[in-house]
């Protein structure tokens, strides 16, 4: 079996190949039960859903004779859902018997092989198929008082359900139900959920008619053993008018319907399932990502608790030095580290998903939106097989669309624009993950018109954005793109509508504790760079002491510490930088951010640098305490929303801190300098 997506994305395979073989032998026993009196047919659709998607699923992964038989199965069970052979022992046994060799089969693709014979199966299925489909002649139909148009766009299936209705006695009747607008959806469920109570909903129709007076009209061709007064008294209220087109007595019985069947009986072999395991293929298991934020939350209690006993560890042997009682619980600390430290690191890893996952949804907005504005776009992807925690991927996946759909929808030029500029007709989004230490960071790159540095900077200045008179370099423009005042204006699109939202997308990117940066050039293209940590749930941070209190710094966001002689501090225009390798590093004193009382003048200053690539600044420290894994806790919605907090952690004998937020403070100093 080919190797799609890696080893990860096979073990998915087999647990969701495992799930519908379980749920279709689980709606299988439910027929057995009830074939032989009056069956559900929403049970057997069900069925054949299962077998559907299974199909499907084999066929990505090249199993080819998973796919066949699954593929014969889907024929033999749509020809019985749509009445032309009928429900009894032999196609039971014949799709029970089929199921089972599935059952093998996922067995082959557990071991990278398929060696099970199928032709055995399959040709039971096309001589039963054959041999017991039957062909039907019913008038019956025409005697209901229906509009020859709703009988016209009937399915197949629809039709046949209307004819076994009208077979076993039940009475006919339409209803027609107007909507409002703006919750026909949910409405329109509760309707066929009260219809079900009573009888079957056949099909439901849209009608043509549509007006914010009257609504959005629907129409439910139903079959119920309830009488008129009945149906009306339970779902003809409001806007639901209920008409009878057909009775149980009078509008035909069994002997109107003409059936011909041959009378030779087929021989139907029932494979043998003696040799069918019933272990089950899959060694995954399906657990809801609650359940493990859950047991994360409660790691991270545990993870407080044994800093705890590690403090008191050695306020004990301070106390009794080497003693008996002080290295017991040494060990004791120490062996509780370990076995917490690999329960988390497992934990980790079954958050853990490919981002892959994500991009492919993608690909369809691609299309939808490519299509819409008429323009012919190619996606790319790189680095799929790339692991993020469920929830940051999940929580990308919105700033990831929107970045895309501007691509695409101001970014991209029109084909005859590009075959001018001599670029090819077709655009190119190309999207690529990689790791970058505790970060993944994610690309977006587009081959379009760019951003026009000088048209931004010509809006904020209109905008009272910056000083008229104000000098900032490409990064400092290009940043101006993330204020709220500037990319609210519908105008911003005349620069290539590169502006709107973007505030949005970078509060998003800031409350996951990432960053997001855009490089770009004008008739080239534009790159946009979200870099966000792998998880967020037990971090390491940095505590540092600013004047006499202690913060946390996340050491995801941390490049370097620096103790330097205070001379090496520069001023450029009343801003505080450090050189460093070359590079002039803007520096921010927390004491004065947070106005706390200056710190004691020492010969040194300590120095935290933090960020990443041109988003870099030295936050200013009085001294480093050292590095401690931590448990962040949400403010509450009193604080929430502090400026440079993002929240707060526990550090021991019940003394709690507050957790820096590094991208706020960047965000900050940026202001500072325009």
């Amino acid at each position: 079996m080919p190797d799609i997506g890696g080893e990860r994305s096979r073990k998915e395979f087999l647990g969701e190949a495992e799930d519908l073989l379980t749920e279709i032998n689980n709606n299988i026993e439910e027929l057995e039960e009830t074939y032989q009196e009056k069956f559900n047919p929403d049970t057997l659709n069900a069925i054949f859903r299962g077998v559907h998607s299974l199909k499907g699923l084999s066929g990505i992964f090249s199993l080819n004779r998973m796919s066949e038989l699954s593929h014969r199965l889907e024929s033999l069970l749509d020809t019985l859902r749509l009445g032309k052979i009928d429900l009894n022992r032999d196609v039971l046994n014949l799709i029970i018997g089929g199921l089972g060799i599935l059952r093998k089969l996922l067995g082959d693709a557990e071991k990278g092989e398929e060696v099970t014979d199928i032709e055995g199966i399959l040709s039971d299925i096309d001589l039963f198929i054959r041999d017991k489909s039957k062909s039907s002649e019913i008038s019956i139909i025409d005697t209901l008082d229906i509009d020859q148009a709703i009988l016209k766009v009937l399915t197949e299936y629809e039709e046949y359900r209307l004819k076994t209705n009208i077979k076993e006695g039940r009475n006919i009747f339409l209803l027609k139900a107007s909507f409002d607008l703006q919750s026909f959806d949910t409405d329109l469920e509760g309707l066929n959920n009260k219809v079900k109570t009573i009888g079957e909903v056949i099909t439901t129709l849209p009608s043509s008619g549509v007006s914010p007076q009257e609504g959005i009209q629907f129409t439910l061709l139903i079959g119920s053993s309830e009488d008129l007064e009945v149906i009306s008294q339970r779902v003809g209220k409001g806007k639901v008018v209920v008409e009878e087109v057909g009775r149980k007595k009078g509008v035909g019985n069994v002997e109107d319907i003409q059936t011909s069947e041959r009378s030779d009986e087929p021989r139907v072999r029932t494979p043998s399932t003696s040799d069918i395991s019933l272990k089950s293929t899959s060694k995954t298991v399906r657990v809801d990502i609650e359940r493990l934020d859950r047991l994360m939350n409660t790691v991270g209690e545990l993870v407080l608790t044994r800093a705890a006993v590690g403090r008191i560890s050695k306020e004990l042997k301070q106390l009794q030095g080497y003693s008996i009682l002080s290295m017991d619980l040494q060990r004791v600390s120490q062996s509780l580290g370990k076995r917490l430290t690999a329960l988390q690191n497992e934990i980790m890893e079954v958050r853990m998903i490919p981002v892959g996952q994500i991009f492919s949804r993608l690909s369809q907005v691609v299309r939808r939106y490519s299509q819409g504005i008429e323009k012919e776009v190619d996606l790319e992807f790189y680095g799929e097989e790339t692991e993020l925690d469920k929830f940051l991927a999940e929580e990308t996946a919105d700033p990831l669309m929107h970045i895309i759909r501007n691509a695409i929808d101001h970014g991209i030029e029109t084909p005859d624009i590009r075959r001018r500029s001599g670029k090819k007709e077709r655009g190119t989004v190309r999207l690529s993950a990689f790791p970058r230490g505790n970060h993944v960071a994610i690309t977006i790159e587009d081959d379009g018109a760019g951003i026009d540095t000088d048209t931004v900077i010509k809006k904020a200045m209109e905008r009272d954005l910056v000083e008229r008179d104000a000098v900032l370099n490409k990064r400092e423009i290009l940043e101006l793109l993330f204020l709220p005042g500037f990319t609210t204006k519908r105008d911003v699109t005349e620069m290539s509508g590169r502006g709107v939202g973007l505030d949005v997308v970078k509060t998003r990117v800031s409350d996951l504790s990432g960053f997001i940066e855009i490089d770009t050039e004008f008739g080239k293209g534009t790159t946009f760079t979200i870099t966000i940590p792998i998880t967020l749930a037990i971090i390491k941070a940095l505590i540092v002491k600013v004047s006499k209190e202690i913060f946390a710094i996340p050491i995801n966001s941390v490049s370097e510490n620096l103790m330097i002689p205070f001379q090496k501090v520069q001023s450029i225009e009343k801003r505080e930088v450090l050189e460093l390798r070359g590079e002039m590093l803007p520096l921010m004193r927390l004491d004065r951010t947070f106005n706390l009382p200056p710190g004691e003048d020492t010969e040194n200053i300590n120095i935290v640098v933090v960020g990443f690539g041109e988003r870099r600044i030295g936050l200013v420290v009085s001294d480093f305490i050292g590095q401690q894994e931590i448990v962040i806790k949400s403010l509450g919605e009193s604080l929430k929303g502090v400026p440079g907090i993002s929240g707060a952690t526990e550090m021991g004998k019940y003394k709690v801190i507050l957790v820096l937020d590094v991208e706020a403070l960047i965000d900050e100093a940026m202001v500072r300098r325009r």
